[in-house]
């Protein structure tokens, strides 16, 4: 007859061969939700090396797919599929705030935020990316919705002056444009009509309501100019564009420019009269996370904003570099007030933004019917 204390035993054993493994505590790995091209399996290895030296038993990895545009982040990040983000800042609270229930404030004073002190103090405490008084971001690096003209065969006397110029039948399907974030569209759209680059936005901030819908509704100015974008069109493209034949102005947020470059383009930025579509990635840290998984994190976001990936921020993405490690700023040194004049694109409360939707909806299918 078997005890009590062997039949016990035997239960035990029995629990632990059939019954899976309870959880443990914590994510062994550190998730990030990033760009493609922002971070490099060079930049794991340095990280995840860094973290060993310093005694932290967690391995840092990109998820995938990559990041593509703001309800993919905000789905993915709700979902608790997300340690660390690279949110565009405008993303943070977009729709009425909705992602600042996801993130956490940044600890600004942070021992292993040594870097932070070297950030350019226009890009720290934008209202946008900030809470209660608390920053809920860490400034990465920068850029527009830029258009960039291939020199190799436009001429300077033929580049575009202004975002009208888009229009004129010289450029129609020699164009292209992203369809993941309808609001650069848009804003271009407004500004060739002569207004602001948001001027959607502005009317629903002002509680004009009635103005908004008539403004977005189909045979609207504004839908019919935005159909007239679509339509000239040569490609659209999503995560990045890509440069065939027949393309002479492609449109980036810039990552991809250098590297066309190095394959023998000479693709320069254009500088439209009506100003710059600015906007700033940042680095973000999910409300989850806590203790030595948030520490971290914070040393992975002080990789991030040191002088080796900024100075790589600037010269190889063809982006404005956060951080004043960086060893060459190009762009901001080309125009110092780059993100101080800019039109910072901003966050659409839900009005604008699903109403923006619509009309892009509307206007990309009547653009489509027309080309048949």
């Amino acid at each position: 007859m078997k005890t009590p204390e062997r039949f016990l035993a035997n239960v035990l054993l029995v629990l632990m061969l059939f019954l899976p493994p309870l959880a443990s505590a914590a994510e062994p790995d550190l998730r990030i939700l990033t760009w493609e091209g922002y971070v490099t399996e060079a930049d794991l290895g340095t990280i995840n090396a860094l973290l060993r030296e310093q005694g932290y038993e967690f391995e840092a990895r990109v998820i995938s797919p990559y990041a593509e545009d703001a309800e993919q982040m905000y789905n993915l990040i709700r979902k608790g599929d997300v340690d660390i983000a690279f949110l565009t800042l405008f993303f943070i609270k977009l729709q009425g705030d909705r992602s600042t229930r996801f993130i956490q404030p940044i600890d600004t004073t942070s021992p292993r935020l040594g870097n932070y002190q070297h950030l350019l103090p226009a890009l720290t405490r934008i209202p946008m990316g900030m809470h209660d008084e608390q920053v809920l971001y860490i400034p990465f690096g920068g850029g527009s919705y830029g258009f960039y003209v291939n020199r190799n065969v436009v001429p300077e006397d033929r580049v575009p002056k202004s975002w009208r110029d888009l229009f004129a039948p010289r450029w129609q399907g020699k164009y292209s444009l992203n369809k993941s974030q309808i609001w650069y569209n848009v804003a271009i759209a407004s500004m060739a009509l002569g207004l602001p680059p948001y001027h959607i936005n502005d009317l629903a901030v002002d509680g004009r309501r009635d103005a908004v819908v008539e403004a977005t509704q189909p045979g609207s100015a504004l839908s019919e100019k935005l159909t007239a974008l679509y339509r000239g069109a040569g490609e659209f493209w999503e995560a990045a564009p890509s440069f065939p034949a027949g393309l002479e102005n492609v449109s980036s947020w810039g990552p991809e420019i250098a590297q066309a470059n190095k394959d023998g383009g000479d693709w320069r930025l254009i500088q439209f009269e009506e100003g710059e579509l600015v906007w700033l990635d940042t680095i973000n840290f999910v409300a989850e996370l806590e203790g030595r998984r948030l520490e971290a994190a914070e040393i992975v976001a002080n990789y991030f904003i040191g002088k080796e990936v900024q100075s790589r921020v600037a010269s190889e993405l063809s982006l404005v570099a956060a951080s004043s490690l960086a060893d060459s700023n190009p762009i901001l040194q080309r125009n110092p007030g780059f993100f101080t004049t800019g039109a910072f694109v901003p966050p659409y409360n839900a009005l604008a933004d699903n109403r923006m939707n619509l009309m892009s909806d509307s206007a990309l299918q009547a653009a489509r019917q027309a080309a048949h």
